[in-house]
């Protein structure tokens, strides 16, 4: 289903150029403030949150405007993780929650998150009817001067959040001893991840919590964990966690300074799971998942499935096949348990919760051996360049090289203007070889 606004994981791009201004923000809202109408409440609400970037202050105000003129009522929660975000809209019984947010992008990105009010990421049916009434002419849509919606400001958001995570752990749950190093990314986080782990009684070393509205995801954060290791060696912590801007994503560190990315720490929480008898069906992963990953889940007679990218389509397959676990090798990990969608801080709760009887996280994550895997991303004027005939024959070429070897992916990017060439294998010049016929192709002008 080919959409015209919605990419992967919501609406992205820079801001003031394409889709990301004031105009369409005002049009997106009163596009899916009308489409999540019921008649049958008596008040239509919707909640917003947002990361911590500048442009956020630029787009919120039309984005509420576009909502108000559909005749929804709205709540603003300011910085708050994608979850949070999620869990409110479900807890407070809104017709939608709207998160403003670019994700792991740089600052002079901005977007929409948008959720249904079970708290779900919204279906490519869904959000191709919100698109058709995007294009709609905007009069049909204004609501009566009467029916027009208002604008409320609640402070209490993160405490709100944080009530609900620790109320998915046993009261006695505490981290007193532990040395925790938390990056935040200068994100949607910065609040709520160190507040929650010192609640805990941890002892807490906080990255990335001063936000200036330009340096959210800028060398910190979990696309850039060498920050997380550094710090983790210096203070001796026993672990170390790393979100992205909105928090919806974890990369950890154990005591060692070694980095643990998503694969790792879904195979982790399975194979725990699995033990506890709490794993329901299987997990879900996605055609980036690691080989080595699913050779594990083999071995260990755990059903194992892989989605497209996006935790929206890994969400949807674990519900499709009634499993409580699924996520990416980047850090979206969703527990079914207890979210909806991707959630670093829940993720990093269960992780330090099967650690705090002394356990080492070198030895807790000692689960699988991954297989060498090398992804490159090129940046192209046009991602449909992967369609033609150069660049199918050198994909083709490449997988008959690595065939019985590893594997080769190659995809369009669904949130930036790239191509992400992803290899596995243990042969390494094999590797190498592979990726190299299919980048000529991607590059050649």
């Amino acid at each position: 289903m080919k959409k015209k606004y919605f990419g992967t994981d919501g609406i992205r791009g820079t801001v003031n150029t394409g889709n990301i201004n004031g105009e369409k923000f005002f049009k997106f809202g009163l596009a899916a403030g009308t489409y999540f109408k019921n008649l049958k409440k008596k008040k239509q609400i919707a909640i917003i949150a947002k990361d911590t970037r500048l442009s956020g202050y630029t787009l919120e105000p039309a984005l509420v405007s576009g909502l108000a003129s559909a005749g929804m009522h709205i709540f603003t929660l300011g910085p708050l993780p994608t979850n949070g975000l999620a869990m409110l809209t479900k807890e407070m019984k809104a017709n939608l929650g709207i998160m403003i947010t670019a994700s792991h992008n740089p600052f002079y990105d901005n977007g929409l998150k948008l959720f249904g009010p079970d708290g779900m990421k919204l279906s490519d049916i869904i959000e191709k009817k919100i698109e058709n009434l995007i294009d709609t002419k905007t009069t049909i849509q204004l609501s009566d001067p009467k029916l027009l919606g208002r604008v409320k400001r609640l402070e209490n958001g993160n405490n709100k959040y944080i009530k609900i995570l620790k109320n998915n752990f046993p009261n006695n749950f505490n981290l007193k001893g532990m040395r925790i190093v938390i990056d935040c990314a200068n994100g949607a986080g910065y609040k709520s991840a160190p507040k929650i782990l010192s609640d805990l009684g941890a002892k807490v070393i906080s990255l990335g919590v001063n936000p200036n509205g330009l340096n959210i995801n800028y060398k910190c954060g979990s696309t850039f964990p060498q920050l997380l290791k550094k710090n983790v060696k210096k203070f001796k912590a026993h672990i170390g966690i790393a979100l992205d801007g909105d928090a919806d994503r974890v990369i950890m560190c154990d005591e060692k300074s070694q980095i643990i990315d998503g694969d790792q720490i879904i195979a982790m929480i399975a194979s725990r799971w699995k033990r506890k008898k709490i794993l329901k069906g299987g997990v879900v992963g996605t055609l980036m998942s690691n080989y080595g990953l699913e050779k594990f889940f083999i071995n260990e007679k755990i059903n194992f499935k892989r989605s497209k990218v996006g935790d929206r389509y890994v969400k949807e397959m674990m519900k499709k096949n009634n499993f409580n676990l699924g996520g990416e090798q980047s850090g979206h990990i969703i527990l079914g348990k207890f979210a909806t969608t991707g959630d670093g801080l829940l993720v990093a709760l269960e992780v330090l919760f099967a650690l705090r009887k002394g356990k080492l996280a070198s030895d807790m994550f000692k689960v699988y051996k991954p297989v060498p895997q090398k992804l490159l991303n090129i940046s192209v004027k046009n991602k449909k360049i992967i369609e033609s005939s150069k660049c199918k024959k050198a994909i083709k070429l490449a997988n008959k090289l690595i065939k019985n070897k590893g594997r080769l992916l190659v995809r369009p990017s669904g949130t930036e203007p790239k191509v992400r060439i992803m290899c596995e294998t243990f042969e390494l010049s094999l590797m190498n070889k592979c990726i190299n016929i299919v980048k000529k192709k991607l590059i050649d002008k």
